[in-house]
């Protein structure tokens, strides 16, 4: 859309499940990249202190509530009527009942593009085990459902979130910084992507208006951040002056783990597997055919690095 100066207007966003973990960041970007800014919220005054202060920072931001629900299909539709652009970052468990938002988007027939809940691993392109082999399969479910109701897309793979998997040195199912133990799965070489959630937000808006990103996979691969896990630990081990036992788990070992572990364990041991065993994260090429890399589409913007990330834990 160009204005009589010729400059072109942004996109009006509408993010669903805004108040979640990744969506606050991508809501946040929204608002400082100058897009008019929406979220699909239940209760604009929910009881909880800590749900209350996240939409009132919200507001300090200048965006703006709008009340609905996914479960409510009107209430979806008109939402998502007054938007150009639809940013889902809906959790776990509704990442299925997506298709309410494709048949909403579907009826609403103005979307211009609409970003399913996705942040992870690639799921057209990764070799897991279960339970992350059907969390991954249901996610493809939903890209195959965008593409046969031909709405225009962009996934967006950000591999490691960050604040999930450098607290711990990127170990699968230990928490806390090791004192004096690392456990890695497989032989520590294959190399895993991290990148900072404020930064899977910028490069999330950044991608909703180009052409460049339209019907194609986002991938984030920082090279800074693209790390195997033994030099994670080395990088940390020189940050804290200290050597660390390296603990490597072989394969059928990961493998018997998962299988014992209950929930949620077993399915962070599979994603852990899928990454640092089947190496999903760096094992393709990304081919132009079906996708684009954040850094170099976007230069400008200074990604945070994990050298620069794990100085927040000294």
């Amino acid at each position: 859309m160009a204005s009589a100066t010729g400059e072109v207007s942004k996109s009006r966003v509408l993010v669903i499940g805004g108040t979640g973990y990744i969506g606050r960041f991508i809501v946040a970007a929204s608002a400082r990249e100058g897009h008019p800014t929406a979220v699909l919220v239940r209760d604009p005054a929910p009881a909880d202190a800590a749900k209350a202060a996240v939409l009132q920072g919200f507001r300090d931001a200048g965006v703006t509530l709008v009340k609905g629900d996914i479960y409510d299909h009107e209430s979806l539709v008109a939402a998502i009527k007054s938007a150009d652009v639809v940013i889902s970052a809906v959790g776990y468990a509704q990442l299925q009942d997506q298709t309410r938002i494709i048949s909403a988007i579907k009826e609403a027939g103005n979307v211009k593009r609409f970003v399913p809940s996705e942040f992870g691993n690639d799921v057209d392109h990764v070799n897991a085990v279960e339970p992350a082999k059907s969390l991954f399969a249901g996610k493809a479910g939903i890209r195959r459902a965008i593409e046969a109701e031909g709405i225009p897309y962009t996934y967006v793979s950000s591999n490691f979130f960050a604040g999930y998997f450098l607290p711990n040195i990127g170990q699968s199912g230990v928490t806390g910084l090791p004192t004096d133990k690392v456990q890695i799965l497989g032989d520590g070489n294959v190399k895993g992507i991290f990148a900072v959630e404020d930064d899977v937000g910028t490069y999330t808006i950044k991608a909703v208006d180009d052409p460049r990103t339209l019907n194609k996979t986002l991938y984030l691969r920082p090279p800074s951040n693209t790390l195997s896990h033994n030099e994670l630990v080395s990088l940390w081990e020189k940050k804290v002056g200290k050597t660390f036992e390296r603990v490597y788990i072989p394969e059928d070992e990961v493998l018997k783990k998962i299988q014992e572990s209950p929930p949620p364990l077993n399915v962070v041991l599979s994603l852990g597997h899928s990454v640092w065993v089947k190496g999903d994260h760096t094992n393709f090429e990304i081919d132009p055919s079906f996708g684009v890399e954040a850094t170099e589409l976007y230069p400008e913007v200074k990604y945070t690095t994990v050298d620069e990330y794990l100085n927040r834990f000294l």
